[in-house]
C-alpha cells in the first residue's frame, strides 16, 4: 500500500498505563497527540495491580482519581507465612496528611479508566498500528507507521503504511521498545534465572480482605525453597497469585519474537503453555495457610524477570519512558507508578515545549530527574527480591513512604531553587513533593478544603504565605503579575494566610485561611514566604521575602524569556 502523510505535535507509541497517563496530560493541556498500539484490543490481564499513593496524588492532579478510587481495592497490609505458620501481619499505614492510601486494581482496569479519561478530549487509541522505524531531524520526527487490519480467519489481512511528522516521539512501549532501539539506547542489566507464574483467580480462604498474603517454606537448612505472593484483586475471593514455574511450563531458551524481530530481553509474559487451575491448586496445597479450593481462572502466564536501565532517556526530539526505559522485579509494586510519574513529568515540559513556551534546556531536564529514580528502584528491588526489604535498614516509617514513592524527589534538578538565593533548611525543599493539608477556606464556601484540592487541574501556581494582620503582606499582587509574566501566563497565584486575619483580603487574588495551622506545619511557614509548586506538585522553589526579581529568575529555568 502506499504512504500516507499525517502529521502531529506528539506521537505516543504504547498505550499502557504509561503512554495513557502522558497522553491524557498532554490532551489535557490541548496539546494534538496520536496513540498507537501493535495490539488489536486491550489485553485482559491483571499484570501490574498495585496502585501506590503517589500515583493517586498525580491522577489527583490531572482530575481523574475518582473513578481509580471507585474501581480499586484497598491494600492494607500484607500477611506472612513460614510452613504453614503466621510470622505476622504488616499494615500499610501512612501519615494522616497523605490523601491516599494503598491501592491494588488490574492493569486492564486501569488501562480502561485513562482510555476513558483521553477520550474525554475526542482522542482515541489507534489500535494494531505499530511502529517500524523513524528518524529525527533538528525540526521533528518522522515515524513510519504499519496497520493491520481485515476480517481475519483466511482472508490475508490489510497493510497500510503511514510516515507521520510529529514534533516529539515518545516511546511507552514496554520492554522491548522499538523506540529505544531505534535510538540505540544502552540497556544494561541482567536476568534473573528463575521463571514464574501468574493467575488471576478465586479462592474461598477466609483471610482477612484487603491483605496481600506471602507464604513462603523453608526447607532444613532454613533457605527459602518455595515462594507464594498473593494480591487482593476487586471481586470476592479474588486475588492475582504468583510463584515460580513448574519445569513442564518452562520457556527456558527461547527468543521472543515482538512483532519488530526478534528479542533477546527476558521480561514480561512468555507465550508457550499457560497454568491452568490445576498448576495453581497445586501451589495452593503446598503453600496456603489454610486448606483453599482456587477457581474461576480469568487468566494465566509464566512470566520471566530481568533488571536493566537505559544510559539516557531520550535523545533529540525522541525520550521512552516506563519498562521501554527500566525493568526490574515487581517487588513492591515499583514498576508501573515510576512509569506513570515518568510519563507526568514528561508531558507537562512536552506541552510546554510544544507550545513554544519552554526554555531550550527544559526537556533535558526529564533525564535529569527521572533517571536517578529509575536507578534506584531497579537497585532497590533487585535487592529486595534477592534479600527481602530487610535489605535496606530503614526505619519501618520511612520504608513505607519509601514503597509508597512519597519520597521522590528532585533536589539538585537543574530546574529547582533559586539561582541567587542560598537552600532553605527548612522542608519541604527545593525539589520535594509539596504535602497535602486540609482546614483551608475561603470567603464563600462552607466547607474546608485540602490544598491539594486547589492545585488540581492547575498549571504552576505560586502560593503566597502572609502573615501580617489586615491584608495580606503588601506586594502579593505585585509578585503574582511578575510571576505570570515570567511563565508567559501559564501560572496561577493563591494566597494562604493565617486564620487570625479574618480580615484579610488579598485583592484580586485567591484567599485562603490556614484555619487549623496545617500549612504552617507542613510547609515549615514562620515568615511571609512564596511557595511555586510544579505541575507535578513538585516545589520549584522556596522564597522568604520574595522579590519580583527574584521569583522571575526561578521561573526563567522552566520557561522561555
Amino acid at each position: 500500500m502506499p504512504l500516507i502523510d499525517h502529521t502531529t505535535d506528539v506521537l505516543v507509541v504504547g498505550a499502557g498505563p504509561v503512554g495513557l497517563t502522558a497522553a491524557g496530560e498532554l490532551r489535557r493541556r490541548g496539546v494534538p497527540v496520536r496513540v498507537v498500539d501493535r495490539l488489536p484490543a486491550r489485553l485482559p490481564y491483571a499484570k501490574a495491580v498495585g496502585i501506590q499513593p503517589r500515583t493517586l496524588e498525580v491522577w489527583d492532579r490531572m482530575g481523574l482519581v475518582r473513578d481509580v478510587l471507585e474501581a480499586a481495592v484497598p491494600m492494607r497490609g500484607q500477611m506472612v507465612y513460614v510452613n504453614g505458620a503466621e510470622q505476622g501481619a504488616y499494615d500499610l499505614v501512612l501519615p494522616p496528611e497523605v490523601p491516599y492510601g494503598f491501592a491494588a486494581l488490574p492493569q486492564y482496569e486501569t488501562e480502561r479508566i485513562l482510555e476513558r479519561f483521553l477520550a474525554r478530549f475526542g482522542t482515541s487509541i489507534e489500535r494494531g498500528t505499530e511502529l517500524v522505524g523513524f528518524r529525527q531531524d533538528q525540526d521533528g520526527v518522522t515515524a513510519r507507521l504499519v496497520t493491520t487490519s481485515g476480517p481475519g480467519g483466511a482472508a490475508a489481512p490489510v497493510h497500510r503504511e503511514e510516515e507521520v511528522r510529529c514534533r516529539y516521539l515518545v516511546g511507552c512501549d514496554g520492554a522491548h521498545s522499538v523506540v529505544r532501539k531505534g535510538l540505540g539506547l544502552g540497556f544494561e542489566g541482567g536476568a534473573f534465572p528463575d521463571e514464574y507464574m501468574l493467575a488471576d483467580v478465586e479462592v474461598d480462604w477466609d483471610l482477612p480482605a484487603g491483605y496481600g498474603v506471602r507464604a513462603m517454606h523453608r526447607g532444613p537448612d532454613g533457605a527459602v525453597d518455595d515462594v507464594m505472593v498473593c494480591i487482593p484483586l476487586p471481586g470476592h475471593g479474588r486475588y492475582r497469585i504468583s510463584t515460580t514455574a513448574p519445569p513442564a511450563l518452562s520457556t527456558a531458551g527461547r527468543t521472543r519474537d515482538t512483532g519488530a524481530g526478534r528479542d533477546a530481553v527476558a521480561h514480561g509474559l512468555e507465550g508457550g503453555p499457560a497454568p491452568g487451575l490445576a498448576d495453581i491448586q497445586k501451589v495452593l496445597d503446598r503453600l496456603s495457610p489454610q486448606p483453599v479450593t482456587a477457581s474461576a481462572l480469568r487468566w494465566s502466564s509464566v512470566f520471566r524477570i530481568s533488571h536493566r536501565i537505559v544510559d539516557r532517556y531520550g535523545e533529540g526530539r525522541v525520550f521512552v519512558a516506563g519498562d521501554a526505559a527500566h525493568i526490574h522485579p515487581p517487588t513492591g509494586a515499583q514498576g508501573m507508578n515510576t512509569g506513570i510519574q515518568d510519563a507526568f513529568n514528561l508531558a507537562w515540559k512536552l506541552a510546554l515545549a510544544v507550545e513554544g513556551a519552554a526554555h531550550p534546556a527544559l526537556l533535558a531536564s526529564y533525564d535529569a530527574e527521572r533517571r536517578p529514580v529509575g536507578e534506584e528502584v531497579v537497585g532497590r528491588t533487585v535487592r529486595h527480591a534477592a534479600e527481602g526489604v530487610q535489605a535496606d535498614p530503614e526505619d519501618p516509617a520511612t520504608l513505607m513512604l519509601r514503597e509508597a514513592q512519597l519520597l521522590v524527589g528532585y533536589r539538585g534538578s537543574p530546574i529547582v531553587g533559586s539561582p541567587d538565593v542560598a537552600v532553605d533548611s527548612a522542608r519541604p525543599r527545593p525539589g520535594d513533593r509539596v504535602p497535602d493539608c486540609g482546614g483551608l477556606t475561603g470567603p464563600i464556601a462552607t466547607k474546608a478544603l485540602r490544598l491539594y484540592d486547589v492545585l488540581r487541574e492547575r498549571d504552576h501556581v505560586l502560593l503566597l504565605y502572609g502573615t501580617g494582620t489586615g491584608a495580606p503582606d503588601e506586594g502579593f499582587e505585585q509578585l503574582a503579575r511578575a510571576a505570570a509574566e515570567s511563565a508567559r501566563g501559564r501560572l496561577e497565584t493563591c494566597a494562604v494566610v493565617r486564620s487570625a486575619d479574618a480580615a484579610a483580603d488579598a485583592g484580586r487574588l485567591p484567599v485562603y485561611r490556614d484555619t487549623r495551622g496545617e500549612f504552617a506545619r507542613g510547609f515549615a511557614a514562620q515568615a511571609p514566604t512564596a511557595f511555586l509548586v510544579r505541575p507535578d506538585g513538585y516545589l520549584a522553589a522556596r522564597l522568604h521575602q520574595p522579590a519580583p526579581q527574584t521569583l522571575a529568575a526561578c521561573l526563567a529555568r522552566v520557561f522561555r524569556a
